[in-house]
């Protein structure tokens, strides 16, 4: 089972990328981020036309989360417990039974949190630390979890072109990257880094300033999984090269494979 996760960048003007892609990788089941519009203008219709059900958690011009699934889904859950009043589109999950039982994919969408010292910032600690509440819950229930998307948190400095160009920012403060450690303590594994310590690794790469032909990205994008997914962790790649198409996202896809057969 290959499960992937994508920050879109806007699904109305990269379905034409998204459909090329999914027919290249062929994932099964795909963690969308950013699709920037309501649920009723998801394009649904050209998605669906390629295997995939479709589940989505939109908002208009901003945010947005969605799951692609070539499986049924058993359960769909919207919206990251811990703050009724929280109206931003960050959070879906979905839960699909293969012949190994059970597994359940999170669709992420983290706040930037930029600038610092400003709501922004506090907002995207509080939603770090709901983020830590829930996964203590679902991994209590011992089952393959993938929390997969766009965290907006550089890890480590092997994780950035330039680190000294991204110190003082809220995706590389201290505080952000140890809420994330948090998170990996909780027994989470770091799919990508779980399969290798290079540097150079980035999943994001700025439009501005040349980021792309200098190669100065960072990675953004992470697959973070639960002790029994990591257990069925057989491969992870980076599609570099989707950035580089016409129109592209400033995101790139990244993908996980497991063993875990389909019904």
């Amino acid at each position: 089972m290959r499960i992937a996760t994508w920050n879109v960048n806007s699904i109305k003007q990269r379905t034409d990328n998204l459909a090329a892609w999914l027919a290249e990788r062929a994932p099964d089941i795909v963690c969308l981020q950013e699709t920037k519009c309501i649920d009723e203008a998801f394009p649904r219709e050209a998605i669906e036309t390629l295997g995939y059900n479709v589940a989505v958690h939109g908002q208009k011009a901003f945010n947005g989360v969605a799951i692609l699934s070539k499986l049924p889904f058993d359960e769909v859950t919207a919206r990251l417990p811990g703050d009724d009043d929280d109206e931003q589109a960050r959070f879906l999950e979905a839960q699909v039974s293969t012949a190994r039982g059970a597994i359940r994919v999170a669709s992420i969408y983290l706040p930037n949190g930029n600038p610092p010292n400003t709501d922004k910032y506090d907002y995207k600690l509080r939603w770090m630390d709901r983020l830590l509440a829930y996964t203590r819950e679902r991994l209590a229930l011992e089952e393959p979890l993938i929390l997969a998307g766009d965290y907006n948190v550089i890890p480590a400095a092997a994780d950035v072109h330039n680190p000294e160009l991204w110190v003082g920012d809220a995706l590389f403060l201290p505080q952000t990257r140890a809420k994330f450690r948090a998170a990996i303590n909780l027994g989470l594994t770091d799919a990508v880094r779980a399969s290798s310590d290079a540097a150079g690794l980035y999943t994001f790469w700025d439009y501005q300033a040349g980021a792309w032909q200098k190669n100065n990205g960072i990675r953004i994008d992470h697959l973070l999984l639960s002790p029994q997914a990591a257990d069925l962790l057989v491969g992870v790649g980076i599609d570099k090269h989707v950035r580089s198409w016409n129109k592209p996202s400033d995101h790139v896809p990244v993908w996980a494979d497991f063993a875990s057969d389909t019904p």
